[in-house]
């Protein structure tokens, strides 16, 4: 009996590129990286020495952001140094969580194989925050190691000069693989969780009672990015900083 729900826990796919699958989460998460990029691109051929109201926003922005930044890396050289990655995990994670409350997505369907979702929030896809998870996570080791040295880097993780030093490293190994299934289960859980039960309400009862479970989606989907990007600042900051107390 068709309930008019559509609900999955995996994204579908809707075409293949050569032998690769291209899914609905795929396909928005491509959408929002030429919107990002296009943004960066626009923002820079319009930056100015008397800045406009754009500007002055982004500058706002940034700003706040490196103050955060410098409460836990301790100094604004080392915010500047890894606020690329710290501001790109947090917007990549806003957009995708964001994008899948427009409406269209989840609505649209693609009629292929099968018919599906045309569009399907990224950070309800397992596969992208999982991903997303192994790239920040092998992003702070390499920090590190640029950082503090392979030697020293390592050493977290192999380190004989006792059998409680050995024991220690193998703990921080299991706390990197942690940190991976934390990463991607926190904000897998949180989407889909608000996803599923967006359209459980607006199925059952539409149009008014929705609204406010629409804006605690997008006030969760701001404070999953920003634990998402506080967290790699930290770990970002043990990584780097650990030269300190060596």
């Amino acid at each position: 009996m068709e309930t008019g729900i559509h609900i999955s826990i995996k994204a579908e796919e809707l075409f293949h590129i050569g032998g690769f699958p291209v899914t609905n989460g795929v396909l928005l998460s491509f959408l929002i990286l030429l919107l990002l990029g296009g943004g960066a691109l626009l923002l820079r051929r319009k930056l100015a020495l008397i800045p406009g109201m754009l500007q002055n926003l982004a500058e706002w922005v940034l700003e706040g952001i490196l103050s955060i930044m410098d409460g836990i890396l301790g100094s604004r050289y080392q915010s500047e140094r890894y606020l690329p990655l710290i501001a790109t995990l947090f917007l990549i994670v806003l957009f995708s969580n964001w994008f899948g409350l427009l409406p269209g997505v989840g609505s649209i369907v693609f009629h292929g194989e099968e018919t599906s979702p045309l569009f399907r929030a990224p950070s309800s896809d397992l596969n992208f925050t999982l991903a997303l998870a192994l790239i920040t996570v092998i992003t702070v080791n390499i920090l590190g190691v640029v950082a503090i040295g392979a030697g020293s880097h390592i050493k977290k993780f192999l380190n004989f000069r006792s059998p409680l030093a050995f024991f220690t490293g193998i703990l921080e190994f299991i706390s990197e693989c942690a940190r991976i299934i934390s990463f991607s289960f926190r904000l897998f859980g949180n989407i889909f969780a608000g996803e599923v039960l967006l359209t459980v309400v607006s199925f059952l009862l539409p149009y008014v009672v929705p609204v406010p479970f629409f804006f605690l989606e997008v006030f969760v989907g701001f404070i999953q990015a920003f634990i998402f990007a506080m967290l790699a600042l930290v770990f970002t900051g043990m990584a780097v900083q650990e030269h300190q107390h060596s």
